[in-house]
């Protein structure tokens, strides 16, 4: 019996060496999944539209020779990661003799990495693992111990809507990496919602950044006035069309009155109390008339209390600790999301589960 114990214990530990190690080098994944993406691997293997072998692979990547014998490696765990699948090539294609060489070609996950595709998630990824936007995890347990708002802030100095205003680069990557998350957002939205907006005659989309998604309902709607309201520095020269604008201006200020606002992907980045401002501002706009079907639309991420699905349950909960880290918001369960709305003084609301990772709520004055 004690040596059965002392071999139990012995896995025990071995079990938990496994684990830790596969958490602590989990950035391995990501960094791994950069760097094939500024290689422009995923765009090599698509536009061969057939298995690619290694060597073509190694052939068009503009790398220095002596790196050449690394690609496979790099390939290995993406594959295991899930985002290419590995082949061997036909015989007939092979021009030596031996073992039929690797080949590769995108799975579904990879076919959004394409930097062409509509719905490429390039510039999202590209914002999020930037050195600008890794740093403050390295100050998080220091963020624990300070008075400063949010890691970001003890990070960089300042929060991280004032550091897009004043670093270029960060600004483009973010308007960008919001351009891409909008187009896939629009098409649901305008497929799957468009019941949400039919019967409104005027649409704010606040905080709606470059208008990706305004400018999609607008083409949908021509008879929808549609506003996009944003911080100056976002949409500085940007153009509109008949039904659709620009306005400069500070969501907690003041929002334009219209039948409806929009809030997509807003108030996860903020705290509580800055939420229930936000809304507040949003009740104001859509009470200037006492048209019925006025209300708040709101694009965001809901918690619920049981999630079958593993990987979606650890994609919320990283995203609610990003959140956390990048603005000192989170993402919400039902009942946090219907005390912001009380607290605002709405009366009701509404939860269309139909977004994948989010919801479509209606909030109703």
């Amino acid at each position: 019996m004690e040596v059965e114990k002392r071999d139990d214990e012995i896995q025990q530990l071995l079990q938990a060496h496994k684990h830790t190690w596969n958490q602590t080098y989990n950035f391995i994944n990501s960094m791994s999944l950069k760097c094939a993406i500024e290689l422009g691997i995923p765009d090599i293997i698509h536009k061969h539209a057939q298995p690619i072998k290694l060597s073509q692979l190694i052939s068009q990547l503009h790398i220095h020779p002596t790196k050449s014998h690394a690609v496979h490696r790099l390939m290995a765990i993406l594959t295991h990661s899930g985002f290419f699948t590995q082949h061997k090539a036909s015989q007939k294609d092979e021009d030596d003799e031996g073992d039929p060489e690797e080949a590769y070609m995108l799975t579904d996950a990879c076919k959004i990495l394409v930097k062409d595709s509509p719905y490429s998630m390039v510039p999202y990824l590209l914002l999020s693992l930037d050195p600008i936007q890794m740093k403050p995890w390295q100050y998080l347990s220091t963020w624990f111990h300070n008075e400063v708002p949010t890691t970001y802030e003890t990070a960089h100095g300042m929060a991280i809507w004032e550091y897009a205003s004043k670093e270029g680069r960060l600004n483009s990557l973010f308007n960008n990496a919001m351009l891409s998350d909008s187009r896939l957002v629009s098409r649901v939205v305008i497929e799957k919602c468009k019941w949400a907006f039919e019967g409104l005659e005027s649409v704010v989309d606040a905080g709606g950044g470059i208008g990706t998604l305004a400018k999609a309902i607008a083409q949908c709607f021509p008879n929808l006035e549609c506003t996009v309201l944003d911080l100056p520095h976002v949409v500085a020269g940007l153009q509109g069309t008949t039904n659709l604008k620009f306005v400069e201006g500070d969501m907690f200020q003041a929002i334009p009155p219209a039948d409806a606002v929009l809030l997509k992907s807003i108030l996860h980045d903020w705290g509580d109390e800055e939420c229930v401002k936000i809304l507040k501002k949003c009740k104001e706009a859509i009470s200037g008339n006492s048209k019925r079907g006025n209300k708040v639309i709101i694009i965001d991420m809901v918690i619920t209390e049981e999630q079958k699905e593993k990987e979606l349950v650890q994609t919320k909960l990283c995203l609610d600790m990003l959140m956390m880290v990048l603005a000192n918001g989170k993402e919400r369960k039902e009942k946090e999301w219907a005390k912001l709305f009380f607290s605002a003084g709405f009366r009701d609301y509404k939860i269309n589960s139909i977004l994948g990772l989010r919801s479509l709520i209606e909030l109703y004055p």
